[in-house]
C-alpha cells in the first residue's frame, strides 16, 4: 500500500478539481439544509459531525495504519499537509457550528455560502493566473472570491431568501480579504468567523 509521502506527491501541482467540487458541494449543502431546519437542530447535527471529524483526525494521527488508509482513500480530496494536520473539512464543520452559535441564522447562512463558492472560485481563477502575488496569492483570485460571493448574495435576494442589506456586500468583501490574508489558521474556520463578526457586530459600533 502507498505510504503517505507517496500519496502526497499527487498534490504537488495543487489541489485537484475533485477537492474543489467537494468543497463547493458539501460547503453549500450545510447552509442549504440549515435554511430549512430549526437552528437548534442544525447546531446539534453540526456539533456531532464536527466532533466526529475532529476525533477521527486525532485518532489517525496516533494510528499510522489508519492514517495511511485515510490518505489512500481520500487522497484526491486532501492537501499535502493534511497528512499530519486537521483536515479542511473538519475546520469547515467547526466553523459552521460556531457560526450558527455566534451569529444570527441569516448571517451564518450567508458567510458559509460565501466560503463554499468563493474559496473554490479564488483557487480556480487565481492559481493559473500569471502576475504579482500578495502573500503568495493572486489578487485575481481575491476578486473572483468577492465576485462569486456577491453573485450568491444577489441570488439569495432574488429568490427572496434574504432582503437586500449592505451587510451582504460587506460580508462578501471581508470574506475575500480574509482568504487573501496570511492567517495561520485554516480559512475554512477564519472566513466564516471573521466575516460573520463583521456582519453581525459592525452595525453595533458607534459611527
Amino acid at each position: 500500500m502507498n505510504k503517505p509521502d507517496d500519496i502526497r506527491v499527487a498534490h504537488n501541482a495543487g489541489p485537484p478539481w475533485q477537492r474543489r467540487l467537494f468543497h463547493a458541494t458539501v460547503g453549500s449543502a450545510i447552509p442549504t439544509v440549515a435554511f430549512f431546519v430549526p437552528e437548534s437542530l442544525a447546531i446539534s447535527v453540526l456539533a456531532i459531525l464536527a466532533a466526529g471529524s475532529l476525533g477521527l483526525d486525532l485518532v489517525r494521527f496516533r494510528v499510522p495504519r489508519l492514517n495511511r488508509l485515510f490518505l489512500y482513500w481520500l487522497r484526491l480530496l486532501l492537501k499535502n499537509e493534511e497528512a499530519q494536520r486537521i483536515t479542511g473539512a473538519t475546520y469547515m464543520l467547526i466553523g459552521a457550528c460556531l457560526a450558527f452559535l455566534l451569529f444570527d441564522k441569516e448571517v451564518a447562512l450567508a458567510v458559509l455560502l460565501f466560503l463554499s463558492v468563493g474559496d473554490p472560485a479564488a483557487a480556480l481563477a487565481g492559481r493559473p493566473m500569471p502576475g504579482p502575488r500578495i502573500f503568495g496569492k493572486s489578487p485575481v483570485g481575491t476578486v473572483a472570491f468577492i465576485a462569486a460571493s456577491l453573485a450568491i448574495a444577489a441570488l439569495l435576494v432574488f429568490l427572496g431568501a434574504f432582503e437586500f442589506h449592505w451587510l451582504l456586500i460587506l460580508g462578501a468583501v471581508v470574506a475575500g480579504l480574509v482568504e487573501l490574508a496570511p492567517v495561520p489558521i485554516d480559512d475554512n474556520l477564519t472566513i466564516p468567523l471573521i466575516a460573520g463578526c463583521a456582519m453581525q457586530y459592525l452595525p453595533l459600533l458607534p459611527i
